[in-house]
């Protein structure tokens, strides 16, 4: 028997929608890791992604009108998002986007479409969602790319101009993740259709979770055909089909909504039953018939790098910059909470997260502005930045503390930390996204010989087993290449190359480099011992989707460091860059231990561990130095943090701009302060009770001018308002402040 034919006997075939899954999309960087050997060099070469002068102008423009009109803590005490927000997106071309010009949209880049989507969900969760899901997968892009002419010419022109509001329907209550299992049915029939009998479709459909279906006007709608009669003369059930269908179409349900953790975003149902559309509703028309699922996983990969990975780098940006700012001002013991080093644990790691969540962003966008579709990238991107959103979040919760807990219009992070559960639940939920997608499309996607030999495992072509034999004689050089790399660098680790020229940067290209190497053997070892078994070992593939995406993680803050940041900025950003990029290193190899040390064959651990000279973990670690110099880093007014918080737009009157001017008040009263404190310690006067008591007896004893009194003065006012929280009164209306803040000249 040969070895194809026992292969055959053990290894599952692939599923209709998973094959189609493998189909969709490009393999970009994570090839590279995957197979041991990071490209840096193409790295180095993907165009750096820059806003254009209209993109800008948008973001100057519209969005920032945008800002000022949304008030996100009235939103939330609502039913939902105000008419006049609404009507300002729609007119604006909010919805439109990713629609070309031709068609009367913006077309704007990935990264514009990320960069806009982020700045927004800084202001407001719920009006950034109603913003994003027009933009991502839906009726836009699904035509764009399949529809007809005739399909494009009359839709397109309508959801641009904001004419139209689009949803698109997947989930079903039986099936979410599980596409294949869409228990909503189309059947061939003839019908009538604007007075006439006509070959269409009677659709049956059951729908939740579908964002804007309570306002669309238009349905995007996902579901199976089955042809029980050959009216279309071929097999019965004919697999996922997508269909447009306007509100207005007899039957369509369109108007319950769900509540979204309170966000109040629109998101609700949408039924019908035996509701007959004709062929023409078909997204791509009649040819389009069992197309549906490679269309949407086509699309998604595109739309799941932008929308959910910008909520993450928001939440983020939000998280860092007030937990910076209130670290400074916040005081407890007569220092600044930002002094205190369990503060500065907690603010190092917000930082360095931030940074390595922007570089991700950057990087995942630019691939995308190239014409990329990364499916595995743009899963990486999905999972580990809300995620990492997430775990940000809380710790900006842990300083902010108190602050953080009482709702009103100055709580920064109170609508974020309700909101961010949904992003790590939609578009796949996280686990999915994690212990099913990454590695699992990767291991098909960037093998460079996997996918061939499953076909040819499968297939019944006469020279069947040429084909394999072929194939598998070059994946066993593959592996024993991979395997006398791995041994090479493990021995002999300063032999790892690099193609940095900064300094700071080698090291840690060379472990991303070393690490690679291993991952490429694991996958091999996992391959040849797990075989199909490889699928359900779930905890033991998403460590090495983990790993695969820790390194993209570190190559990501690598590039970010030396091709994003301008010369004169590394030096402010290097503690941001060391702390993210070992922080990446760290969490791939402890991956990568962990694989080893759940492997179910311990003959099999053991030669891993040979081959790798893997027995213990040897990445650089952030210390405890690396934590205060980035703490005190993060607490400075630099261009590089100014930059790196760039998405938050503070507007007067706001929780930021509230935060924002008592930290520039601190700054300029720096070496006031430090006069202040100087007068106490050498005893010229006392402390009063409060700060402002303190000050006065530093102007009576001469320690301070009056002109710098006033100044300081100035700076405690608003380090007070900084710190104060909002109240209500018994029946929870708002208090308000009495007397304006007065502002010394």
């Amino acid at each position: 028997m040969s070895i194809r034919t026992r292969l055959k006997k053990v290894l599952p075939t692939i599923s209709t929608t998973e094959q189609e899954a493998l189909d969709a999309g490009d393999v970009w960087l994570e090839g590279s890791i995957y197979q041991g050997v990071p490209d840096f060099n193409a790295l180095k070469n993907i165009p750096v992604a820059e806003l254009s002068v209209d993109e800008q102008a948008f973001l100057d423009g519209p969005v920032a009108t945008l800002l000022e009109m949304v008030d996100d803590f009235a939103i939330q005490g609502a039913k939902h998002i105000p008419d006049d927000v609404l009507t300002f997106l729609k007119a604006n071309k909010f919805f439109s986007l990713i629609i070309p010009k031709a068609y009367g949209g913006l077309e704007f880049s990935p990264y514009a479409n990320s960069t806009i989507v982020a700045t927004i969900a800084a202001k407001s969760s719920a009006v950034a969602v109603t913003v994003m899901v027009p933009n991502s997968l839906g009726p836009g892009e699904l035509l764009m790319h399949y529809g007809t002419d005739e399909q494009r010419d009359f839709w397109l022109p309508r959801l641009a101009n904001g004419l139209e509001i689009p949803c698109f329907a997947l989930t079903s209550p039986e099936a979410g993740s599980d596409a294949g299992g869409i228990p909503d049915i189309g059947t061939v029939t003839f019908g009538e259709y604007e007075g006439n009998q006509v070959l269409g479709l009677s659709v049956t459909w059951d729908k939740r979770y579908i964002t804007l279906a309570p306002i669309a006007s238009v349905l995007g709608l996902a579901f199976k055909v089955q042809d029980p009669k050959g009216l279309l003369g071929g097999d019965e059930d004919l697999g996922i089909t997508c269909a447009l269908i306007p509100k207005a179409h007899p039957g369509v349900q369109l108007g319950n909504r769900h509540d979204p953790m309170g966000v109040n975003f629109y998101n609700g149902t949408t039924r019908g039953e035996d509701v007959f559309i004709p062929m023409e509703f078909i997204i791509g028309g009649q040819k389009n018939i069992g197309r549906g699922w490679a269309m949407l996983v086509a699309c998604l990969g595109a739309g799941r790098g932008i929308s959910l990975p910008a909520l993450g780098a928001s939440v983020s940006q939000c998280s860092f910059k007030s937990s910076a700012e209130y670290a400074a001002v916040r005081e407890q013991f007569g220092l600044s909470i930002g002094k205190f080093e369990g503060i500065q644990e907690k603010l190092a790691d917000i930082a360095g997260k931030t940074y390595l969540q922007e570089s991700m962003r950057v990087l995942t966008t630019e691939g995308l502005g190239i014409g990329l579709k990364p499916s595995v990238v743009t899963a990486i991107a999905k999972y580990h930045m809300t995620e990492l959103g997430r775990d940000i979040l809380n710790s900006a919760m842990d300083i902010q503390a108190g602050k953080a807990i009482q709702r009103g219009p100055q709580n920064t992070l109170a609508s974020g930390y309700v909101a961010q559960p949904i992003a790590i639940t939609v578009e796949g939920a996280n686990i999915l996204t994690r212990n099913l997608m990454i590695f699992g499309q990767g291991v098909m996607r960037c093998h460079p010989y996997l996918q061939s030999m499953v076909e040819a495992i499968h297939s019944d072509d006469t020279n069947a087993d040429k084909v394999f034999n072929s194939i598998f004689a070059k994946t066993v050089g593959y592996s024993v290449n991979n395997s006398l790399r791995a041994f090479r660098l493990g021995l002999l680790p300063f032999t790892a190359q690099a193609t940095s020229t900064l300094p700071e940067v080698i090291p840690y290209e060379k472990s991303v480099n070393k690490l690679a190497s291993k991952l490429a053997v694991y996958a091999d070892f996992s391959l040849l011992v797990l075989g199909g078994k490889l699928k359900q070992a779930e905890m033991l593939s998403a460590r090495l989707g983990d790993v695969m995406s820790y390194l993209y993680a570190a190559m990501a803050s690598i590039r970010y460091y030396e091709q994003k940041l301008p010369k004169e900025q590394r030096e402010q950003a290097a503690p941001y860059f060391h702390y993210a990029t070992r922080w990446s290193l760290c969490k791939a190899e402890e991956a990568l231990l962990a694989f080893l040390e759940n492997f179910p064959s311990s003959a099999t651990r053991k030669l891993m561990r040979l081959l790798t000279v893997t027995y213990s973990a040897k990445m650089p670690k952030v210390n405890d130095d690396l934590v205060r110099e980035l703490a005190e880093q993060a607490q400075l007014n630099t261009e590089f943090k100014r930059n790196l918080t760039h998405l938050i737009k503070p507007i007067p009157g706001d929780g930021n701009d509230i935060n924002e001017q008592a930290y520039l008040a601190k700054m300029d009263c720096l070496p006031l302060l430090a006069k202040v404190k100087k007068g106490l310690r050498s005893r010229q006067f006392k402390a009063g009770a409060r700060f402002s008591i303190t000050l006065d007896a530093a102007l009576e004893a001469k320690v301070i001018e009056l002109s710098e009194h006033k100044l300081l003065q100035n700076y405690n006012l608003k380090r007070e308002r900084a710190i104060r929280v909002d109240e209500f009164d018994f029946d929870m209306n708002l208090i308000t402040e009495k007397a304006e803040l007065k502002i010394a000249n």
